[in-house]
């Protein structure tokens, strides 16, 4: 290499880490003003003493005291008695004592340390402050004060760019309308935005909410829960993979592996998506929808596409609709709608209405389920226009068949023990002796039959007034004369257990729900994403 190019390299080598040394200079502490200024060896070597109105700067950094100790060959200073460190408009730092370190820019308050900025005060005995991140951090008692909440925490971080502050100990934050307590909880102060992670509570006089994740708007009162959430109130919980909720209308509304227990009336509606609108006491579930509803001891199933529950517990209706299913142990049943009132103790089976009850299928254009108030259980049954009753005979092929206007039964330990048929009433009954052997075929009209029903089974027929028939051999009746017009035998519909009252189509679906829902607890649980209203919240502001 000749001299040449070696010079012109060396001086692009100087001039380079001239420019990189000067980068990385620390600015000096800059004293602008001071009462008194002295120099004392004994009490403190190699420092300047100013006392009264002191006030430093450094690097955009204003510190203000009645007294201190400044190092100037260390770029350092030690403050006392009404210590105020100021940065822009944006952070006030005041404390009895105070030390600054111009060559890392980093402080530290104590003795009744306080933190203001526009939106929040905290309240410590010491503060430190980091100006190269731009982070305020505590580990002693600290109380922060805003707008909407008070909160404490055992320890915490202020992200002063972000305004947000990080708990990881024991945060309480009170609110005027609940209390939220967590172990992890991200605050911004601006926007009143929560981020809970880990086990968390949320306490009001209405009700109760844990998460493990979960985001809170205190200002407009609606938050967003994942990860085994819940909502409690006093006689209703509500549980899903994905809860929302709004206080201020106290309406709720949970998506997937959704459950509602009612534990005043014992029972309990899922779903996959659900809305639960708590101040007219009703809710609405759909995506699988089914209603348990426990009974002594027995359970009654109530499926549909859409489920509603409206109004108070005395005057509470319950609706389902399109392709209603229900089943208990004795009884199901199948139609187009249910509208049962708690009033009135009336259930009403809407559309094509179909029951089976022991070895019975009932159909009929409407169909009435009543119940006693006082007991609880089920008292009596009327089906309106078009009665048809139809059960297989128990050895042949044959069918024992009812018809007429109307139907009136009566329940006994929730099994139907008598019925009457009324107005126009038809009957085709096998009739067979004590050994089972067949005797004959009946075959009878008159004004009225009354059925008394044991086991599920036809014990007696009586028939009342107007009767016309016989009593036919079976060979002598013809095969066509041995069914009723408009006869259809359901047996391959029949709901035969809990499960039948969903079709494939919605097991398979619920399945798959199921399976996501699973999936995403075994995955490790992480802090919810900051949403993009919380990061935007000032620019917002500045907008409006």
């Amino acid at each position: 290499m000749n001299k040449s190019l070696f010079f012109i390299c060396f001086s692009l080598f100087l001039i380079t880490s001239i420019k990189v040394s000067a980068q990385k200079t620390p600015k000096k502490i800059i004293v602008e003003h001071s009462d008194f200024a002295d120099v004392n060896q004994t009490e403190m070597p190699d420092a300047f003493l100013l006392t009264g109105n002191v006030v430093v700067n450094h690097d955009g950094v204003v510190l203000t005291c009645n007294k201190a100790y400044f190092f100037q060959k260390e770029n350092y200073i030690k403050a006392f008695g009404n210590v105020q460190l100021v940065q822009g408009d944006t952070l006030y730092l005041n404390s009895k004592y105070a030390e600054y370190n111009g060559n890392v820019k980093k402080a530290f308050a104590t003795g009744d340390a306080v933190m203001t900025s526009p939106d929040a005060t905290l309240a410590t005995d010491t503060i430190n402050f980091d100006r190269n991140v731009q982070e305020v951090f505590y580990n002693t008692k600290g109380t922060i004060i805003n707008k909407e909440n008070t909160l404490v925490s055992k320890s915490g971080r202020y992200f002063v760019a972000e305004k947000k502050f990080k708990f990881l100990t024991e945060v309480v934050v009170t609110n005027p309308k609940y209390v939220m307590k967590s172990n992890h909880l991200d605050y911004y102060s601006n926007s009143g935005h929560s981020y809970l992670f880990g086990p968390s509570t949320i306490t009001s006089a209405t009700n109760f909410i844990y998460t493990e994740k979960g985001f809170y708007d205190s200002k407009k009162n609606l938050a967003h829960f994942l990860r085994k959430s819940y909502i409690k109130y006093d006689n209703r919980l509500i549980e899903g993979d994905s809860l929302y909720y709004d206080r201020n209308k106290e309406f709720a509304s949970a998506t997937r592996n959704v459950k509602i227990t009612d534990s005043i009336n014992r029972g309990i509606v899922k779903g996959h998506y659900a809305e639960v609108f708590q101040q007219k006491d009703s809710m609405f579930v759909t995506k699988r929808a089914v209603a348990v509803n426990f009974v002594e001891n027995d359970s009654v199933y109530i499926h549909g596409k859409k489920i509603m529950v409206t109004g108070k517990e005395d005057n509470r209706i319950v609706r389902a609709f399109n392709n209603v299913r229900f089943f208990k142990i004795d009884m199901s049943g199948k139609c187009d709608s249910i509208h049962s009132s708690a009033k009135t103790s009336l259930t009403k089976l809407i559309g094509n209405p179909i029951l089976w009850n022991g070895e019975s299928q009932i159909t009929g254009d409407l169909m009435h389920l009543i119940g006693n108030s006082k007991t609880q259980k089920l008292d009596s049954l009327k089906v309106l226009n078009n009665t048809f009753i139809i059960s297989k005979d128990t050895l042949g092929t044959g069918y024992n068949q009812i018809k007429g206007l109307n139907l009136y039964g009566k329940f006994e330990e929730g099994k139907l023990h008598d019925v009457d048929i009324v107005k126009n009433a038809e009957v085709i009954y096998y009739m067979r002796n004590d050994e089972q052997e067949l005797i004959g075929i009946n075959k009878n009209v008159s004004s009225k039959i009354s059925i008394l029903f044991d086991k599920n089974t036809i014990e007696t027929i009586t028939f009342f007034q107007q009767v016309d028939g016989d009593i036919y051999p079976e060979e002598e009746l013809e095969e066509n004369d041995r069914k009723f017009r408009g006869f259809k035998w359901r047996a391959d519909e029949r709901i035969k257990s809990k499960d039948d009252i969903f079709t494939e189509e919605e097991n398979e679906y619920n399945d798959k729900m199921v399976k996501e829902g699973k999936k995403e607890e075994t995955k490790e649980n992480v802090p919810m994403k900051i949403r993009k209203e919380t990061l935007d919240y000032d620019k917002k502001k500045k907008k409006k």
